[in-house]
């Protein structure tokens, strides 16, 4: 939020911000433009962040997980249910999973998450987003600021992945959960802006959210 420091220089960044308009992300909300250099988060907003979702590709290559044998019990139980209702072709079922943790399902003012995956697929009534969710779960994972309080295993992969430097077989995996315009786009952004599920190590589940 802009710091209220004067008519003067407000209008000064007014006039300097003409012309300058932010990309929409895959489900048109507003994100940061890529050439824009936003100010650094304080700690206690990065931790926020990666609690709802917004997860910055890692310096270094992360560790691409496949084996579901490395989970977690609590981790492994929670992706078994989301997987279930998510099967069950009943988005009720999914919602219903949600009483137990409140995970972020958007980044918008919408509280109804079956409203919210309606609106957004229409011509399924909602139930693509379903399919979305099992393609995510079944894919590889990572595992995001282990031993700090804000540990999380994240799907897909992708999220902690430059999209310029996947290889070709990544990104056949990749095209199995976005089309080729929605990459496109995300390449505008430089990261990975669709849906993604994040598991805390106790199985709490923090977020199924798309955007960036």
């Amino acid at each position: 939020m802009l710091l209220r420091i004067g008519l003067s220089l407000l209008l000064l960044a007014l006039v300097a911000s003409v012309g300058v308009v932010a990309p929409s992300n895959l489900r048109g909300e507003t994100a940061t433009p890529p050439n824009a250099s936003p100010a650094p988060a304080e700690p206690s907003q990065q931790s926020a962040d990666k609690v709802k979702g917004h997860l910055a590709p890692a310096s270094a290559v992360p560790e691409i997980i496949t084996d579901l044998s490395r989970l977690p019990a609590p981790v492994a139980r929670t992706r078994e249910r989301l997987l279930a209702a998510a099967r069950s072709g009943d988005l009720h079922q999914l919602a219903a999973l949600m009483n137990d943790s409140t995970p972020i399902f958007s980044f918008t003012d919408d509280r109804d998450p079956v409203a919210f995956w309606k609106a957004n697929y229409p011509d399924s009534d909602g139930i693509e987003v379903l399919s979305i969710l099992t393609m995510i779960l079944e894919a590889g994972y990572v595992r995001v600021d282990e031993g700090t309080p804000q540990e999380m295993y994240v799907w897909p992969y992708f999220v902690r992945m430059s999209l310029a430097a996947l290889t070709p077989q990544q990104k056949v995996e990749l095209f199995r959960i976005v089309t080729g315009a929605d990459y496109k786009d995300m390449m505008k952004l430089g990261v990975y802006a669709f849906y993604r599920v994040g598991i805390g190590p106790d199985g709490t589940w923090h977020f199924f959210v798309t955007g960036d």
